[in-house]
């Protein structure tokens, strides 16, 4: 593996837990979704200006704080070639507008989106709220976002390279508006990915997103059945894969593990956020005043993880060895990162463990990984997925 620099002063995560390790660890203070779009907003500007001198130079500082690049941790899936097994999660770059500069943050893929036909403003706000102590976090977001289209213009003036010969594979998340009805929504998932396949590695149905009325009636088998064979009929269709919710039942899990199977797909990514409040029901939001039980939205976080390693798990036996899955929900250090994996988690990916612990989180989770394929004797990652082996310190 690539040694890691010294953390000083001036770290990304020293700078990081500086300045907004205060902020992330009360629920009050400044917005959730505000200090996001702040954020993206500066790394899309450092993605579009990535290749000018100044913003090159602060761009490859980054990468040599959290890169880290080991032959071990590279695998192909569905034919694309990953650098390492750790992603950041849809939801965070919605409108893909950092998607030049995911891998300089260490992160061997990202998924942008989720993106639908027509562009929306979502629910109303405040609709992301911390919930520190628990590093959690509830958000009734609505897919907010551009629209394909303006994806579509944003990732084209990023200057990306093709797919396939990207640092970081880049995969994109699609959803359905909120405007067409369930039986519309095959055509309005495809007049997205249609427009977007060449520019995708590989694609997500999100069929989870508590927060669109009626769209988890698509995991549904009928529906989601009907949904594949709709984007499968697409010129150039990239590899595709499913995002299905925690809050499936083990009946549900199993179908979809076959659906899997029969209809070619690509893969499974579990979990999206629950609306399962998993002990926090009586938690009272500091910005509205009402108990969690009481709002609506999805959970994601540290609550989650229990729940998540359960579907794995699950889809694991149910879909056998070789269809790959990526695990998400509540994964914030190295050791429930390995415990994804050897559940049978082929990649993982992050977003609010990320966000609390700050972006030295993607090299401690790589380090961590490697140590344990040392520890274990097993010779790359992909000996490890589903290997069912515990953390060993």
């Amino acid at each position: 593996m690539s040694p890691s620099p010294p953390a000083g002063p001036l770290s990304s995560g020293a700078f990081y837990q500086r300045w907004l390790g205060p902020v992330l660890a009360r629920d009050e203070g400044m917005d959730a979704e505000q200090l996001s779009q702040a954020a993206l907003t500066a790394l899309g500007q450092a993605s579009l200006r990535r290749r000018w001198p100044g913003i090159s130079a602060v761009l490859e500082g980054v990468a040599a704080d959290l890169q880290r690049r080991d032959l071990r941790l590279e695998q192909v899936l569905f034919g694309c070639r990953f650098s390492n097994p750790v992603g950041l999660a849809a939801g965070f770059d919605k409108n893909g507008v950092a998607a030049g500069i995911w891998d300089r943050f260490g992160f061997g893929f990202a998924e942008v989106g989720t993106v639908t036909w027509h562009g929306q403003p979502g629910n109303p706000k405040p609709r992301l709220f911390r919930l520190a102590e628990a590093q959690a976090a509830l958000n009734r977001m609505g897919f907010n976002h551009d629209g394909a289209q303006a994806l579509l213009k944003t990732l084209e003036r990023q200057r990306l390279d093709p797919p396939g010969r990207r640092p970081a594979v880049l995969g994109i998340n699609v959803g359905k508006s909120k405007i067409p009805s369930l039986q519309q929504a095959p055509d309005d998932y495809a007049s997205s990915l249609e427009l977007l396949a060449p520019l995708a590695d590989y694609a997500v149905i999100n069929v989870s997103s508590p927060n669109t009325p009626g769209l988890r009636d698509l995991q549904d088998s009928v529906q989601l059945r009907r949904l594949v064979e709709r984007l499968r009929r697409l010129p150039a269709c990239p590899p595709l894969l499913v995002k299905i919710a925690p809050d499936l039942d083990d009946e549900s899990i199993d179908g979809i593990a076959r659906l899997a199977f029969e209809e070619g797909l690509a893969g499974v990514i579990a979990v999206n956020t629950s609306l399962d409040r998993l002990g926090l029901e009586q938690r009272r939001l500091a910005q509205t005043g009402r108990t969690l039980a009481e709002e609506a939205g999805g959970l994601s976080g540290m609550p989650l993880r229990r729940r998540a390693l359960e579907v794995i798990r699950r889809l694991r036996v149910s879909a056998g060895p070789s269809l790959p899955l990526i695990g998400v929900g509540g994964i914030d250090s190295p050791s429930v990162a390995w415990e994804r994996i050897a559940a049978g988690a082929s990649l993982v990916q992050l977003y609010t463990g990320w966000i609390y612990k700050g972006p030295d989180l993607v090299p401690r989770i790589l380090e961590g990984l490697v140590q344990q394929l040392d520890r274990h004797g097993l010779r790359n990652i992909a000996e490890a997925c589903g290997c069912g082996l515990p953390w060993q310190e």
